[in-house]
């Protein structure tokens, strides 16, 4: 359901819209779905969707800012069914622009999409929580790219945010053992220049500290004994 939502909202993403219309859609479609939003509330948190513009990397408050051609709009959405949350985001590049400018925009939400689905293939029991962070940060690093360190993916089950965290840099081997049954929300997010982050003016969106970009893919991932399996496809 999570999946089918943050398809809608993506494909409303255009030049003129502005995030708080995507907000309303997002309230429209937890409603016609029959579940409950996650983020609504959360350490006072005032929306149901999370709306990041170009530097701003995660909890962008939607706002009467209209989308602009070639900017980098990451979604980010939960939703609760059944007592049990489930978190994803995906980066979109709206369509315009500088074709010399989009190139690189399109490497950034390429490489950090290949680098979530190179951090799920190492969710398998018996690997450590470290082999998921570093598989992504080698690749993401390969691609001359960094990724954020203050900010990490996490459990997640009866509640939005649960132990362990997961980190998306660090050492393979190290950390907590995988066991079949745990559920992560692994959650790359990568910069185009220092992964060092600032805090808004808002208290809740997070920016990059040298106004580099940033792109952002999430899913939520349960170990399962034939590997990872991923919810929110």
């Amino acid at each position: 359901m999570l999946a089918e939502m943050l398809k809608r909202l993506a494909e409303e993403a255009r030049p003129g819209i502005a995030t708080e219309d995507l907000e309303k859609l997002a309230r429209e479609l937890v409603l016609s779905y029959k579940v409950k939003p996650s983020f609504l509330g959360y350490g006072g948190y005032p929306a149901v969707l999370c709306a990041s513009v170009n530097d701003e990397i995660v909890h962008a408050v939607p706002s009467d800012r209209k989308l602009k051609e070639g900017d980098l709009l990451k979604l980010d959405f939960g939703i609760i069914h059944k007592g049990f949350h489930t978190d994803s985001a995906l980066t979109v590049l709206i369509p315009g622009g500088k074709e010399s400018d989009n190139a690189l925009k399109e490497k950034l939400i390429n490489v950090t999409r290949e680098s979530l689905r190179i951090g799920i293939s190492k969710a398998k029991a018996g690997n450590a929580l470290g082999d998921i962070g570093s598989a992504i940060q080698k690749y993401v690093e390969l691609n001359g790219f960094n990724v954020v360190r203050d900010l990490v993916g996490h459990g997640i089950g009866r509640e939005l945010h649960e132990e362990p965290q997961v980190l998306n840099y660090g050492q393979a081997g190290s950390g907590l053992e995988l066991k079949t049954g745990m559920v992560l929300a692994i959650e790359p997010m990568v910069v185009t220049g220092k992964w060092q982050i600032k805090d808004g003016k808002d208290g809740f969106v997070f920016l990059t500290k040298d106004g580099g970009l940033s792109a952002h893919f999430e899913h939520t991932v349960v170990i399962t004994h034939g590997g990872p399996k991923v919810l929110t496809e």
